[in-house]
């Protein structure tokens, strides 16, 4: 089959797969592993080859997906029913003081994000920006779209996060350098679509707390974990991935420590670490009894469950693109592109992220388009890093009414669509403009 065949069925595909999960409605699991059965038998690969392909696919993504987003979500769960979320909220807010409560909002989002889900963080903080809103009168928006932006730039840019875990396992990034430039680039997001973005939204929106909301403030003398001990939790498996990937730098190949340290910082055993001491020390430390931790740790594993599939069928389509030979052929065709890669891999996320609204899915598909391009260019080490934050910020800018997070803000805020658009939709620009503006002037430094 010709080039240029081989081009209009990688083009086909992505069209089908938009088509199927905007208009159809079909979900993105089934919609993906469809779209890649039919892309492998356009391209002319023999049937038999089109199934083996797909089973190499799923197993080669779950084989470190599944495993790191399952005891992300565990931790992450651990941490929600404990208090831990709560617990940073008020210590921050108390540290900082109730003028400058809007940057402990952003910072409290910023690290709740790292283990909990985007939504259940929102849902469980959201009782302390109603709070502060009555107490102060200011807007909703005023305390809000901080938090917000602290909870998004994470939840998008920094692992265990599964959006970064997903692209990093499909185009071969390594975690350390993804959380070092997840960092660099979250924090002056989170500052400008946080706190900054908030002071001058909030004179234009004045949002006050729904009718329809149970707004209660949350009590200070709850039985909660310490500020140290949540903070040291979640600081373990990250300081841990990063140790692995500096040695892997500074020691050299054999060294004892190198050694240790690669093996300790191994995402696998690094999240295990993490998890377990969750599980004690936020468990049957603080009174559950050892089958109440176990139902909360299964109980965490049924959301994950989705994303761990979704992201299984990207790394189908990946497969399939590389087997059948289009992933060759678009490699060598986006090399000769006059875009550096790293804002061809934004603009293929933000294309996708606008039309088909989740961001999941535009992350995966991105990297599965990309993956090509990164093997054609012989790229690796810390560019990978700075790839994964581009795709990531492509798949965070301009979320609008075909994307949860849109509605979940639309009602906890009692917004009007309008509103909405200007206020969570713009910080979810900003977050993306921003983070994609650091990795690529990182990347003109970093070859």
């Amino acid at each position: 089959m010709s080039d240029q065949m081989l081009i209009l069925v990688a083009l086909a595909g992505i069209f089908l797969l938009l088509f199927l999960v905007i208009k159809t409605k079909l979900h993105a699991f089934v919609s993906l592993l469809l779209v890649s059965l039919i892309v492998g038998i356009a391209a002319g690969m023999p049937l038999g080859e089109v199934v083996t392909s797909i089973q190499n696919g799923m197993g080669g993504t779950l084989g470190f997906v599944a495993v790191v987003v399952g005891l992300g979500a565990m931790f992450g769960r651990m941490l929600e029913v404990s208090g831990g979320a709560e617990r940073l909220a008020q210590t921050l807010i108390n540290k900082f003081g109730e003028d400058k409560a809007q940057w402990s909002l952003g910072i409290t989002g910023f690290l709740v994000a790292i283990p909990v889900f985007f939504d259940v963080g929102f849902i469980i903080l959201v009782p302390i920006v109603y709070g502060l809103a009555r107490k102060t009168g200011k807007s909703l928006l005023y305390y809000g779209i901080p938090l917000l932006a602290g909870l998004a730039v994470t939840h998008s840019f920094i692992p265990p996060t599964p959006g970064p875990i997903a692209v990093a396992d499909l185009i071969g990034a390594d975690l350390g350098w993804v959380i070092l430039f997840g960092v660099i680039a979250g924090i002056p997001s989170m500052i400008i679509a946080g706190p900054l973005f908030a002071k001058f939204i909030s004179k234009k929106i004045h949002a006050v707390v729904p009718d329809y909301m149970q707004a209660e403030e949350m009590e200070d003398d709850k039985d909660l974990p310490s500020f140290g001990l949540i903070a040291s939790l979640i600081s373990i498996p990250l300081v841990l991935i990063l140790l692995n990937t500096l040695s892997g730098v500074l020691l050299d190949e054999g060294n004892t420590l190198r050694s240790i340290l690669t093996f300790l910082g191994h995402p696998f055993v690094a999240l295990t670490i993490a998890t377990i001491l969750t599980f004690i020390l936020l468990g049957t430390k603080r009174g559950y009894t050892r089958d109440e931790v176990q139902e909360i740790a299964t109980k965490a594993l049924e959301p994950a469950g989705i994303i761990i599939l979704v992201t299984g069928a990207g790394g189908v389509f990946k497969q399939v693109l590389i087997d059948s030979g289009v992933g060759e052929v678009l490699g060598e065709m986006m090399a000769g592109s006059s875009l550096p890669p790293i804002a061809l891999a934004f603009l293929i996320a933000m294309v996708v992220r606008v039309a088909q609204g989740s961001a999941t899915v535009s992350m995966v598909t991105a990297a599965g388009l990309m993956s090509p391009l990164i093997s054609t260019l012989g790229m690796e080490g810390p560019v990978l890093g700075l790839m994964v934050i581009a795709i990531a910020s492509g798949a965070t800018v301009f979320s609008h009414v075909n994307d949860s997070g849109f509605w979940l803000v639309n009602r906890y805020f009692g917004l009007d669509v309008k509103d909405t658009l200007k206020s969570w939709t713009v910080m979810e620009t900003l977050i993306g403009f921003v983070g994609f503006a650091v990795v690529f002037i990182l990347g003109m430094f970093i070859a």
